[in-house]
């Protein structure tokens, strides 16, 4: 069957067009996005019970962390359960990753690095992230550590994401990204650009609490 994705030989069985417009989808995944992140940054300002004085910079990592393990867990878990069928499903997170596969049609032809990246994102950065948070939320001093180790992984991750990708079309004239602007600006480049910025805002200063650790 006939599909939008690129490159146009690409073998995508079973493909379904989605059948919801993104002006229903995105808001409603953006609500439960926001409500992770808004959860997270409230619980981080109650201190859960510390007589630590929460700053900014910790209520932004506790969310930052909180939407990495709401993402890696959740969304990636559901594309790691259902990658060999999600291009025939119409459910929110499927039709999600359709749209998303419009700037990485790997995501619909099972690619081996992109299954295995994945798979390790769902199964060791997601859990951490979420004990990230837990750790900053009761100010705990391990959180130096995990947030050390997730940012590591996440710059790792974001750096062979795109490195490959860029690779396969140097070498060898494949693009798995539509051309248009929005497809590959914005969602290829600009929605995996804040796994290569943050970590560093979120590295702890040299010589501040991450020395005990």
């Amino acid at each position: 069957m006939d599909h939008p994705y690129c490159p146009l030989g690409a073998s995508i069985p079973n493909y379904r067009p989605n059948d919801l417009p993104l002006s229903r989808s995105l808001p409603v995944f953006g609500a439960l996005i926001g409500a992770v992140v808004v959860s997270a940054y409230l619980l981080a300002g109650s201190g859960s019970g510390s007589r630590h004085r929460v700053r900014p910079i910790d209520r932004f990592a506790a969310s930052w962390f909180a939407l990495c393990g709401f993402l890696h867990v959740a969304f990636e878990g559901y594309y790691i359960l259902h990658r060999t069928s999600i291009s025939s499903k119409n459910t929110l997170f499927a039709q999600l990753w359709k749209e998303y596969a419009l700037s990485d049609s790997r995501y619909l032809t099972s690619d081996i690095f992109t299954v295995c990246v994945e798979t390790i994102t769902v199964f060791a950065w997601g859990p951490l992230s979420l004990i990230a948070v837990i750790c900053i939320c009761t100010n705990h001093p391990s959180r130096y550590l995990f947030q050390i180790v997730v940012c590591v992984a996440h710059l790792y991750g974001v750096a062979l994401y795109y490195a490959t990708n860029w690779a396969e079309q140097r070498f060898h004239g494949v693009s798995y990204s539509r051309p248009e602007f929005l497809y590959f600006w914005v969602y290829y480049v600009g929605f995996n650009a804040p796994w290569a910025i943050v970590p560093f805002c979120e590295w702890p200063a040299p010589g501040g609490e991450a020395s005990k650790i």
